[in-house]
C-alpha cells in the first residue's frame, strides 16, 4: 500500500505543478486518512488545504508529529481551530503529548472551553494508563428508556461520538450498569426497554489500569471499544479498538527493544538520527561490556587449567554460545506468555519445573551430538593434539549442565523481574546471555578440574 501512494506521489506533484487543484481534491477525497498521510511525507503539506474538514482532521491525526508540527506552523488560528474542532479528544491528547510548548499553546488557545477541559483532564492521568489513552466521546442510555427513544438518542448525538456500535448504560448517578450493541437495538422491539436488552455487569477497566493490559482485553473478549470507569464505577471515558491495536504496537515495539538492549524510542527508524541512536544503545552496551568482564576474571582464574590442557580453550565459544542460546528461548517464551497474561510470579516453580525436563531433552541431544562431533571430526578427521575422549567427555557433560542452568535462569528471571517491579523484557537475550557465560565458564572448568586432574 506504501509503494502504490507513493506511485500516486509522482501524480499529485505533476498535477500541483500544473496547478489543477479541483482534479487533486477530487483524488484525495477518494483515499483514506493513512493513506493521504503517508502521501503528506513525500509532497509539500500545502496540500492539506484542498481536503474537506473533516477528512482534513482524520488525515491530521494519521501524520508523524514532525509532519503535524510544520503544519500548525504554516496554519492560521482560524485553519487550526477548524481541525482541532473536528479531532476527538484522545487524538487531541495523542498530538499534544509530541509537541513543544509553544506549540501545545496555541492548540489550546484555539480549543473550545469544554474540549480544553477535557484534554487538561486526560493530560493528568498518569503516562500508559487507561484513563491516558481513553477518550470521553460515548454514547449513554438509562436503563427505563425505550428501545425507540434510544435510537433517537444515538441519531441525536451520535454524529459527534467516536463509536455508536457500542452504547452504555448507567444510572442517574453515572454508574456504569450494562451495554447494549446497535445490532441489539435494530433487533429489539421499539417498546422494549433498554434494561431487558442490556448486557449487565459489562467487562470494563480502571482509569488507572495500564495500557497493555487494558488491550490485551480487547484480544481476549473481542470488544470493539472498552468502557474505562474511576473507583466508584462511574463511566469517564472509552478505549476504542483502534486504540488497542496502536497500544498493541508500541508495547511490542518497546519489548522487542528492551530485548535487544536499545532503549525504547517513539521515532520511526528513518526519522532517528545518528546521534540519537548511538544514545539509545550506547548505556546498554556500555553495562553489557562491564558485566561481560566478570567472564574474563573467570577464565583468568582457570589459567592454570588452560595451560595443562589447551585443548579446552577451543571448546569454549561453543560451550557460551550454546548457553546463551538456550537461555535466550526460555526467556523469550516466558517474557511472551507474561505479556500476554499467561503467566505470573506464581507460575515461577511450574515454569521452572517444564523448563527443568525440556533442558534435560535438548542437553542430551546437544550432548551426544557433540560428543560425535569431537570423536569423529576433532580427533579422527582433524587429529588435533590433546583431544581425547576424556576431553570429549567433559565438554558434553558441561554443554547438557549449560543447557539445564540456562534455562533455568533463562525463565525465572523475567518472572522475578516482574515481581520486583522491573519489565521482563529487559531480561531477555543480552542480560541473559551475560549471566549463562559466566555460568558455562564456571561449570566447564570446575567439570575439566575434576575430572581431567588439572
Amino acid at each position: 500500500m506504501r509503494e502504490s501512494t507513493f506511485a500516486l506521489g509522482e501524480t499529485v506533484e505533476k498535477l500541483l505543478a500544473e496547478k489543477k487543484f479541483h482534479t487533486l481534491r477530487d483524488i484525495l477525497i477518494t483515499m483514506r486518512p493513512a493513506d493521504i498521510a503517508i502521501l503528506f511525507e513525500e509532497i509539500q503539506p500545502a496540500l492539506f488545504r484542498l481536503l474537506p474538514k473533516e477528512l482534513a482532521a482524520e488525515t491530521f491525526v494519521e501524520m508523524d508529529s514532525d509532519v503535524q508540527e510544520q503544519l500548525i506552523h504554516g496554519f492560521s488560528d482560524t485553519e487550526l481551530k477548524e481541525v482541532v474542532d473536528e479531532l476527538y479528544a484522545d487524538d487531541a491528547v495523542d498530538i499534544i503529548e509530541e509537541m513543544p510548548a509553544n506549540v501545545v499553546k496555541r492548540i489550546l488557545l484555539q480549543a473550545d472551553p469544554e474540549m480544553r477541559k477535557t484534554i487538561n483532564e486526560l493530560l493528568n492521568y498518569p503516562e500508559d494508563s487507561a484513563g491516558s489513552v481513553m477518550t470521553t466521546e460515548y454514547v449513554t442510555l438509562r436503563p427505563q428508556m425505550t428501545v425507540g427513544d434510544a435510537i433517537k438518542r444515538i441519531r441525536r448525538t451520535g454524529m459527534d461520538k467516536e463509536t455508536i456500535y457500542t452504547c452504555y448504560v448507567t444510572d442517574g448517578a453515572r454508574v456504569l450498569i450494562g451495554v447494549v450493541s446497535l445490532k441489539s437495538l435494530i433487533l429489539a422491539e421499539e417498546d422494549e426497554l433498554i434494561q431487558d436488552v442490556m448486557i449487565p455487569e459489562p467487562i470494563s477497566a480502571r482509569t488507572s489500569d495500564d495500557q497493555e493490559s487494558v488491550a490485551t482485553l480487547f484480544s481476549r473478549y473481542g470488544m470493539g471499544a472498552l468502557p474505562v470507569v474511576d473507583q466508584e464505577n462511574r463511566i469517564v471515558g472509552i478505549v476504542t479498538v483502534d486504540d488497542a491495536i496502536d497500544i498493541m504496537e508500541e508495547e511490542a515495539t518497546e519489548d522487542i527493544e528492551k530485548m535487544a538492549a536499545i532503549a525504547p524510542s517513539d521515532k520511526p527508524y528513518m526519522k532517528m538520527s545518528v546521534f540519537e541512536i548511538w544514545k539509545n544503545r550506547i548505556p546498554w552496551l556500555l553495562i553489557l561490556m562491564a558485566s561481560a568482564t566478570f567472564t574474563g576474571m573467570i577464565i583468568t582464574s582457570f589459567e592454570h587449567a588452560l595451560a595443562a590442557q589447551v585443548a579446552l580453550t577451543a571448546f569454549i565459544p561453543m560451550l557460551m554460545g550454546s548457553g546463551g542460546n538456550s537461555g535466550s528461548q526460555a526467556s523469550v517464551t516466558v517474557i511472551r506468555a507474561l505479556s500476554l497474561g499467561e503467566l505470573g510470579f506464581r507460575d515461577i516453580l511450574r515454569v521452572m519445573w517444564k523448563e527443568t525436563r525440556v533442558s534435560v531433552f535438548c542437553g542430551l541431544v546437544l550432548a551426544a551430538a557433540n560428543f560425535l562431533k569431537i570423536v569423529l571430526v576433532d580427533m579422527l578427521w582433524m587429529q588435533r593434539d590433546g583431544v581425547t575422549v576424556s576431553v570429549a567427555l567433559v565438554v558434553s557433560a558441561a554443554l547438557a549442565l549449560t543447557v539445564l542452568c540456562a534455562k533455568i535462569v533463562g525463565s525465572a528471571m523475567p518472572l522475578l523481574a516482574k515481581r520486583v517491579g522491573f519489565d521482563p523484557a529487559v531480561m531477555a537475550s543480552p542480560f541473559i546471555t551475560t549471566i549463562v557465560d559466566a555460568i558455562s565458564l564456571v561449570i566447564y572448568f570446575q567439570i575439566a578440574t575434576m575430572a581431567l586432574s588439572l
